[in-house]
Order: structure tokens, then sequence, then C-alpha cells
């Protein structure tokens, strides 16, 4: 029996509401597969899912912005189960700057091979249009939190973590090519009673996917 307290640290994800494609088509399992013999009022169901990779809250692997970096087959899995840290900066309104400074500030509670979540109070802006104004980290502070605090991961209950129409994503291209991922559109940040909690992000097994929508749960222990 684990002991602790789980909470959900995703959004729920609504077929044909979500920003990214996100369809279900249901099938009678036996229009497709005759084989699989029932009654006619049995209900036995096979759905088709298309969505894309970046729906909801997920994770985004090193492949997304590295062409040689791991994707979610190849990403250990003993780094998507880890010790975890909230940083309460709601603070901070859309537009407004997370510096390297504020982050040395707070470098006590941060420890080393740390994952990082931002609670930016943005997960109210989520499948609305605002759901793209977010607090950005700096880029010497994203050098700072994986050269100094070697990070295991970073991410927010915003849309992502940098400033809206930059080319080439900067804070994404570091971070990919130092093989840290990224969680975007965390949830339900406030419910957590705990700074630190172990999280889980167990992204599915498939080769080639560089994104992965997540049951993204925290574990606070008793």
């Amino acid at each position: 029996m684990i002991s602790g307290r789980f909470v959900d640290l995703s959004h729920q994800l609504v077929p044909g509401k979500e920003e990214y494609k996100l369809e279900l088509e249901t099938y009678d399992t036996t229009d497709l597969y005759p084989q699989y013999e029932k009654d006619k009022k049995t209900w036995y169901i096979l759905q088709e899912m298309r969505m894309f990779s970046h729906c909801g809250t997920h994770i985004e692997f090193p492949y997304h912005h590295n062409r040689d970096g791991m994707d979610a087959s190849a990403f250990p899995l003993s780094r998507l189960i880890s010790d975890c840290v909230l940083l309460d900066f709601t603070r901070k309104q859309p537009g407004d700057f997370v510096t390297r400074e504020e982050l040395q500030e707070r470098e006590g509670a941060i420890r080393k091979g740390d994952s990082v979540l931002f609670n930016f109070n943005c997960a109210r802006f989520y499948r609305t249009e605002r759901s793209h104004d977010r607090p950005i980290l700096a880029h010497d502070a994203v050098k700072w939190l994986v050269e100094e605090k070697k990070i295991n991961l970073v991410g927010s209950d915003a849309s992502g973590i940098e400033l809206k129409g930059v080319p080439n994503q900067p804070n994404h291209q570091y971070l990919m090519d130092n093989e840290v991922p990224i969680i975007e559109f965390a949830a339900h940040l406030d419910n957590l009673d705990k700074e630190r909690f172990t999280l889980f992000v167990l992204a599915l097994n498939i080769e080639g996917l560089d994104s992965c929508p997540v049951r993204l749960v925290a574990l606070e222990e008793e």
C-alpha cells in the first residue's frame, strides 16, 4: 500500500474542444473484427483516437527541439518519477520575467537533480482566449537551473516558458540540447499542500514521439 496523498496535476481533455486536435471515433468491435462474436445488444467497442502530441497537459522530450535528442521511448523511466519542488510565482503577471536573481533567492528550496514546477496561476486561462498569456523564464535563469542545479525537468501551469514570438525558442533549444524535458499546461497546482513531493510523468512508450499528453500526478508524503 502506497502511503501519501495523490494530487492530479493534469487538465481533463475534452475531444473537439482542445486547442490541438483531439478526436475520438467509436466503432462496434464486431464491425471491425467480425471474428469477435457477440450479441447485438452487447456493448463492446473500439475507439480510434486522433490527437496532436502537445494536447493538454504534456511533456516535451528533447527530440522536440533536437533531432538527435531522446524521444518518448528513449527517455529514462527513472527520470519520469522524481523529486519535485513547486515554486510559487503567482505574483508574476503575463509578460513578466522570472529572473536568475529571483531563483537564486530560493536556492535553498531547489535541490540538485530536482524537477521544478512553477505556479504562475495560469491554469485559469486554459481553454480560453488567454491560454497563451504567461510569465517568461529569463534565459539566464534557465541556464542557472541547468548548470548550477542540474535539474531533471522544468515545467509550469502555463503554455510555455518562452517570450511569445521569439524566433527559434532559445529556452526550449537550450533545455533540449541538455536533455531536460519540459512540462506545459500543468493544472491544480493550488491543490498541493506541500512544496516538495514525488512527481509522476508517465508518458506513452512510443518510438519517435516528440511529446506526449500525460496524467501528471504528485504524491505528497504523509
